[in-house]
C-alpha cells in the first residue's frame, strides 16, 4: 500500500481518483490547491504524487518545482492542455510522468502502478543489488565515470548531479555502446513503459544529460541522435 497525494482543484476529479487508488488499496490524501498540496507534501511525505497543472493560489508546475527540489518522489501531471510545451516544461521541472484530460481513470491507475513499482525498483537497486546481479563494476568512456553499485557519476574527477531517471537511461546506454536504440524500446528497458507516444520523455531526458555531460550539448560526442531512429552511446 502507498501513500498517495491527489493536488487537484476539480472535486469531482479529484474525489474519482482518490476513490479508485483506494480501490486499488492505496491511502490517499487530498488538496485543492496548489499552497495546500505543496504543504501536505511536505507533511505527509507521500510515496506518489498527483498533480495537477492549473491550481488555484499556486500554480501546479511551481508546485512540483518546488517538491523536486526536496524529494525524489515520483509525480504524475495532469494537464488539460495536449501541447508540447506544456509537456515538455513539466518534465523539465521533475515531473515522472504526465496524463492529459480527459483521460481513462483506467489509464491513470496503470501510471499510477507503473510509477510506484520503478520506484520501488529503483529503491530495491541500492549497491546490495548491484552487487548481486554483478553489475557494480564502474563504467568509463572517456572522462565519464559511472558507479552504479555508488550510484555516481564523474566528469573529469568531479561529481556529476543526475536524477534517478537520468542515471538509469545513462547507465543502460553505457552498458550498450554503439547499439541503436528506438525511443519506444529505451521507454520500455529504462522506465518500464509501453504506452505509445510517450517518445517525448526520452527527448527530455536526453537533452539533460547532454548539458551535464557533454562538452557541446548542440553537437553531442557520446549520446548521439540517429535520425529516424534513436539514440546511441558513442564511448
Amino acid at each position: 500500500m502507498a501513500l498517495v497525494l491527489i493536488v487537484e482543484d476539480d472535486v469531482t476529479i479529484r474525489e474519482t481518483i482518490a476513490y479508485n487508488l483506494q480501490r486499488d488499496g492505496h491511502e490517499v490524501v487530498t488538496a485543492e490547491d496548489g499552497v495546500s498540496g505543496l504543504d501536505l507534501a511536505r507533511e505527509q511525505s507521500p510515496d506518489l504524487v498527483v498533480l495537477d497543472v492549473m491550481l488555484p493560489r499556486m500554480s501546479g508546475l511551481d508546485v512540483c518545482r518546488l517538491i523536486r527540489a526536496e524529494t525524489p518522489v515520483p509525480i504524475l501531471m495532469l494537464t488539460a492542455r495536449d501541447s508540447e510545451a506544456d509537456v515538455v516544461q513539466g518534465l523539465d521541472l521533475g515531473a515522472d510522468e504526465y496524463v492529459t484530460k480527459p483521460f481513462s481513470m483506467r489509464e491513470l491507475r496503470a501510471r499510477v502502478s507503473s510509477l510506484l513499482r520503478r520506484d520501488q525498483i529503483s529503491r530495491d537497486a541500492g549497491p546490495a543489488a548491484a552487487s548481486r546481479n554483478g553489475s557494480s563494476e564502474a563504467l568509463t568512456a572517456g572522462d565519464l565515470v559511472l558507479s552504479p553499485a555508488q550510484h555516481e557519476l564523474t566528469r573529469r574527477g568531479l561529481p556529476v548531479k543526475l536524477r534517478p531517471r537520468e542515471f538509469s537511461l545513462l547507465e543502460f546506454l553505457m552498458r550498450n555502446p554503439g547499439q541503436v536504440f528506438t525511443r519506444d524500446v529505451i521507454l520500455e528497458q529504462v522506465w518500464g513503459l509501453t504506452y505509445p507516444g510517450e517518445t517525448r520523455t526520452v527527448d527530455v531526458h536526453v537533452r539533460w544529460l547532454r548539458e551535464k555531460i557533454e562538452e557541446d550539448p548542440s553537437d553531442p560526442r557520446h549520446i548521439q541522435t540517429v535520425r529516424s531512429v534513436g539514440y546511441k552511446f558513442q564511448p
